[in-house]
């Protein structure tokens, strides 16, 4: 299995992230994408994952909810810094991400319009390194797509999508983007008509740790992909080895191509 979002560089993981890791390899988890939310972030990222060197996995960017009104906006400078630092290290990166939209903390129009330049921004950065995005999109379901399409993004994975199934339908059929799954999935009716909607070939699975567990409010790790697994085996009515398969294949095919 691939776990295509994390946040193991966080400090909820500093006092025990190497037995999180190996209980994740117990699991049968291959590989963790682990992205960062700003420059400070990207940094502690990339030396986390040089520590844990086959297993973890970088992935840099912005967090769009650095855009939130009760922020400082990242500057067109944080923006490009944190652009250098994917040029810089490109050949160990698996993704740009966590990048996005995000309406739910962000609400005016200026500081929409600002995310929105960024996202675009990152989008061809991601395109001139031949890297795929990993996309945050809270409440902006399809302004998110849309924006991507419309940029010509290919290779895309969208995080823990909370819009409407329809629009994901539509991005998975006509642009080939992938939807990974957190194992909220158990306990989340969008989560679960958005597995039934969608083509298992347009699934893969993602943690999210430590937030969107089995339990709410309880810390969520990679091992816990198992809830996801079976749960997406149950709403699509195939073996649970047939979706660890399917989404591993998934993931490889957006990261390695």
């Amino acid at each position: 299995m691939i776990d295509c979002h994390a946040h193991l560089a966080c400090s909820d993981f500093d006092e025990d992230r190497d037995q999180v890791i190996e209980r994740a390899r117990l699991a049968g988890i291959e590989r963790i994408l682990v992205v960062g939310e700003d420059r400070e972030d990207d940094i502690r990222v990339l030396e986390v994952c040089a520590r844990h060197g086959g297993i973890l996995s970088p992935c840099v960017g912005l967090h769009p909810d650095r855009f939130a009104e009760d922020r400082d906006a990242p500057s067109d400078v944080a923006i490009e810094a944190v652009a250098s630092l994917a040029r810089t290290h490109r050949a160990q990166l698996a993704a740009i991400g966590e990048v996005g939209l995000d309406y739910w903390y962000v609400k005016s129009a200026e500081r929409r319009l600002r995310q929105r330049a960024c996202l675009e921004f990152m989008a061809e950065l991601a395109q001139d390194l031949a890297l795929p995005l990993n996309v945050h999109s809270r409440s902006a379901g399809h302004q998110t797509l849309d924006l991507l399409m419309a940029c010509g993004a290919k290779r895309v994975l969208m995080h823990a999508f909370d819009g409407k199934a329809g629009y994901a339908v539509r991005a998975a059929e006509q642009h080939g983007y992938l939807f990974s799954i957190p194992p909220s999935l158990v306990r989340s009716s969008q989560k679960q008509k958005l597995v039934r909607l969608l083509p298992l070939e347009a699934l893969a699975l993602e943690s999210d740790s430590p937030v969107l567990g089995p339990e709410p409010l309880v810390r969520n790790e990679p091992a816990n992909l198992a809830h996801a697994v079976r749960c997406m085996a149950a709403l699509k009515g195939v073996s649970e080895a047939r979706v660890r398969e399917a989404t591993t294949a998934n993931a490889n095919r957006l990261v390695i191509t």
